[in-house]
């Protein structure tokens, strides 16, 4: 048979043709939701890039997934998202653009790309999904991946899409390979994988941790995992194989240079943690602690967190200097640690014997794991003077309790610091049971009264030193718009997140069509600030267009003649419209809850209209106009509004010809100007009019699209529309309508800002760091997935929400919200803000009289430079008992002016409170001086 050059597959079982790309949607979808139902470790999952996966999207019309969409990065928003214009068939499948092109992998194994992110470069599909890909379109290459669990007691599922890679240095030859396998393999499978690879007998192997070119121990053929065994990427393994005489190479490396030897298990002294390190000509034996003996706890020491003799500190050299390793985009993790270990209390705690405040029987915390880790590495960095430390331990048991900053991906910073302070929080949380308390509404009694109670009710349960010296509280107060109960609630915070006001706008134009044809559609430029949302366009458009009381705007993106989306959502960013969009508002009644949103599509009329396959593929033309019927909807119903809608495009009925003072398609002062050409008495369709339109039948010749839009049927009079939320209805502009309407007014919209258009560009002024907690305390409505329910009104409520500082700690942490995220846009602003180094009053935003003071000293900044594909974390910190400002990169420390560290990387602010007897000494502060 002949088979139409149509570019579709049908999928026969066995072969490929022609189908149509539907279809394949349809399949894969199917395949998509089964593999997502069926969830476990060891599925087999398959990278594809996005570039080519992309084409298929397109092609199929259609994303398998929301999460393809939303991880889309800045850098790729200059392509048009989502965009669904019709695509041609993809070629074969080509990963090539993910895909190394050194291949010196033991096996052969294909590397990809470092520094990919899923959703932009690369997406992942099941085993099914990838199969039937390759079927219909070949290609390749195939980069298989498992799927791993992750977290000691949130597990997760995730796909490993970057397996470990170790670098094996084969003592016999000096000979260098490179092995990948999962961090879930055991050291047993590591053992096999070697031997098979070096052909080595594997009672003659020894393989020892080789991390930073120094032996640091034997890898046991065992059930550990290389996870837990510390091992990081791109480290080396050593190697080495029994002699005829059944020993090991002496402790030569391959190049005949000593190797450093570091002991497996350092040895026990007598001395408590609060003790500090036995020093033996300069090198420390290790520590003993205060542990029973079965402790979880009791373990974590036995591990070498760097596997340096880091316990070693050169007389008269000071601790709190040295640097951290970079372990692999862990830069982030570096950034929070040292603000950390540089905070006095924490300092000042984590020096002296801390053991009796481990709790190990909280469900809530990491059964004192984690804060034994943090204090273990925090007394290494003041103890080893400048000597790098290579966080391998820590980040091995943060991966254990946050899976999701596990990996060699970079994260946030302040992310990781505030699960950090929770962390320590519970793990050294000095409630062993937290009792049950039954929170209190205020009832109208005095704030002192609310706030004490709630403060009670909260050290009941949290007492930890991170209570203690990182925890404030706020005061939130709850205002019911429908009735005006008042709630008022006092919270605890660790941290403040402030926002970034700024002070750029951007002109928008936005067309306003009426929703019930009461006039002509009208374009409208307004100014907003461009890091404003849908709320705040929604606002300048009501003023703008002078709307009713009893009307609201619902702004949508036309795309192709059709409604591509709509902006229900109030606090969706500006930044998600581009300036080459056509959006418009739809002027409609507040009484449209319960009703059916109809959407009037139009399109030349053609001689196969009534073919129901057909009918929703064809050309397209205007804009949508929109409007809501109540139920039931009949055909005649649709009629009487498409007439309603359509009455204010009639022509004068003695011309017949365009209107005089139109231009681009739109009426110069259409309604005002009594000149126009319009006839105002026949501009509506009155009552009467439209009954008889409905009594001797159809006016227009419409067609009800079904469900997916994939086809459409005619629209008789009495037919009866069962859909429940929106009818989309396409309208057949025959020459019987162009002769009586004027449809240019829907024609030619304009977009957000014209191309070419110059605006004068505003420099971006220094916003101060009162400015952006003004912005924070600022009362403002909650959004509609933030409802509050009313206890009087008995419903959900969209409360407006205002906070004040109640009582501030004595660490107070900012956190600048650079980072903006939404369906459409990931964001970074750089606005430089202007911050207190010293004498940061805060008096005047704290509302409760507590006598503390309320000034403070800045102390340490985590910075993060560049964009959000790759940037860079780093930190400043202050030595208190110097006065002396530092610059912690990774593992380079080096001292910094304290005029050189404002700048517009500043993204998490860390202040202590100065003390009031030396609050009359500017910007003095207690100093907690270490002694090592």
């Amino acid at each position: 048979m002949t088979i139409p050059d149509s570019g579709f597959m049908i999928d026969n079982g066995s072969s490929c043709l022609p189908i149509p790309p539907e279809e394949e949607n349809r399949i894969i979808t199917e395949l998509n939701n089964e593999s997502e139902a069926n969830l476990k470790e060891g599925n087999l999952y398959y990278v594809i890039s996005n570039r080519w996966f992309s084409s298929w999207q397109r092609y199929t019309r259609h994303s398998i997934g929301e999460s393809l969409v939303d991880e889309q990065s800045s850098e790729s928003q200059s392509m048009d998202i989502l965009s669904f214009k019709s695509a041609d068939r993809p070629g074969e499948i080509d990963n090539s653009d993910i895909v190394l092109n050194e291949n010196g992998s033991e096996g052969g194994e294909l590397e990809i790309c470092r520094m990919l992110e899923e959703g932009r470069d690369y997406v992942l599909v099941s085993q099914q999904v990838w199969e039937k890909l390759l079927d219909w379109y070949k290609g390749g290459p195939a980069l298989p991946r498992r799927m791993i669990s992750q977290g000691t007691f949130n597990k997760n599922f995730v796909v490993e899409v970057y397996p470990l890679c170790l670098k094996l240095i084969d003592t016999r030859d000096k000979s260098k390979s490179v092995l990948r396998l999962s961090k879930k393999a055991s050291t047993s499978e590591l053992y096999e994988r070697v031997c098979k690879f070096t052909g080595v007998e594997k009672e003659k192997a020894c393989i020892w941790d080789y991390f930073s070119q120094q032996k640091h121990s034997v890898l046991s053929v065992s059930n550990q995992t290389l996870e837990e065994a510390n091992l990081q990427m791109d480290q080396e393994i050593l190697l080495e194989v029994q002699d005829v005489n059944n020993t090991y190479p002496s402790g030569k490396d391959s190049t005949g240079n000593e190797l450093a030897l570091v002991s497996i298990e350092p040895s026990r002294s007598s001395v408590t943690i609060a003790g500090g390190p036995t020093m033996s000509n300069g090198h420390s034996t290790g520590y003993s602690f205060n542990l029973y003996q079965g402790s979880s706890v009791s373990s974590s020491f036995s591990d070498i967190d760097d596997g340096y003799d880091v316990y070693k500190s050169r007389k008269g050299e000071r601790g709190g200097l040295a640097g951290l390793q970079n372990l692999g985009n862990t830069c982030f993790m570096n950034s929070a640690l040292q603000c950390l270990v540089h905070t006095p209390p924490l300092v000042e705690y984590f020096l002296q014997d801390y053991m009796d405040e481990i709790n190990t029987e909280n469900p809530l915390g990491m059964h004192g794991d984690l804060a034994v880790a943090f204090g273990d590495l925090l007394r290494k960095l003041w103890s080893s003077g400048r000597t790098t430390i290579a966080p391998r331990v820590f980040k091995g048991k943060l991966a254990r309790f946050a899976p999701q900053f596990s990996g060699y991906n970079q994260h946030d910073s302040q992310e990781l610091l505030a699960f950090l302070l929770d962390g320590l929080h519970e793990d050294l949380n000095r409630v062993k049971r937290k009792p049950y308390i039954e929170a209190k509404d205020s009832d109208g009694r005095p704030d002192e009264e609310v706030a004490d109670e709630c403060w009670k009710n909260h050290k009941a349960r949290n007492d930890s030193l991170i209570v203690d010296v990182c925890q404030g509280q706020y005061k939130s107060t709850l205002v019911c718009p429908a009735c005006g109960k008042i709630s008022i609630t006092f919270d605890p915070f660790m941290y403040l997140s402030l926002p970034l006001p700024s002070t750029v706008t951007r002109p928008m134009t936005v067309t306003v069509f009426y929703g019930d044809g009461s006039g002509l559609p009208m374009p409208y430029t307004v100014n907003l600030l461009k890091q404003g949302c849908c709320k705040d366009l929604s606002e300048a458009l009501s003023t703008a267009c002078c709307l009713n009381t009893d009307e609201i705007l619902l702004l949508a993106e036309i795309y192709d003649h059709k409604i591509f989306r709509y902006l229900e959502n109030p606090s969706e960013p500006l930044a998600s419209i581009k300036e080459d969009d056509h959006i418009v508002a739809y002027r409609l009644s507040k009484k449209v809850a319960g009703r059916t949103r109809v959407e009037i599509i139009h399109r030349p009329h053609e001689k196969c209209a009534s073919d129901s396959v057909k009918g929703c593929q064809r050309k397209l033309m205007g804009s949508p106009l929109v409007t809501y019927l109540e139920e039931p909807l009949s055909g005649a119903d649709l009629d009487l509004a498409v007439s309603r809608l359509l009455s204010p495009l009639k022509r004068t009925r003695s011309s017949g010809k365009l209107h005089n003072g139109k231009e681009n398609g739109f009426v110069k002062e259409a309604v005002e100007d009594p000149s126009n050409s319009y006839n105002s008495t026949n501009q509506f369709m009155d009552a009467a009019e439209l009954e008889e339109t409905s009594s001797r039948g159809l006016s227009f010749q419409l067609f009800v699209a079904d469900g997916n839009s994939s086809s459409c049927k005619p629209v008789d009079k009495d037919s009866l529309l069962n859909y429940s939320r929106v009818v989309k209805v396409y309208l057949d502009w025959t020459d019987k309508e162009h002769d009586l309407y004027d449809i240019s007014f829907l024609k030619d919209l304009p977009e957000v800002q014209k191309a070419g258009f110059t605006v004068k560009k505003t420099r971006q002024e220094a916003i101060s760091l009162f400015t952006c907690l003004e912005a924070f305390l600022k009362e403002e409505p909650l959004g509609p997935d933030d409802m509050w329910y009313c206890p009087r009104c008995k419903e959900h409520r969209q409360a407006t929400k205002k906070l004040d500082l109640w009582m501030l700690p004595e660490i107070l942490v900012f956190h600048l919200k650079r980072f903006s995220y939404s369906r459409y846009l990931k964001n970074k602003l750089d606005t430089f803000v202007n911050f207190p180094i010293h004498d940061l009053d805060l008096s005047q935003y704290v509302i409760s009289k507590d006598g503390k003071p309320h000034v403070y000293e800045l102390y340490a900044i985590s910075n993060h430079y560049g964009g959000l594909g790759g940037g860079h974390y780093t930190a400043y910190a202050k030595l208190i008992d110097e006065n002396r400002w530092y610059h912690f990169d990774d593992s380079h420390v080096s001292p910094v002016n304290e005029a050189d560290i404002k700048t517009s990387a500043a993204y998490v602010l860390f202040y202590q409170r100065v003390k009031s007897e030396t609050n009359a000494g500017a910007g003095e502060t207690s100093q907690v001086h270490v002694e090592l």
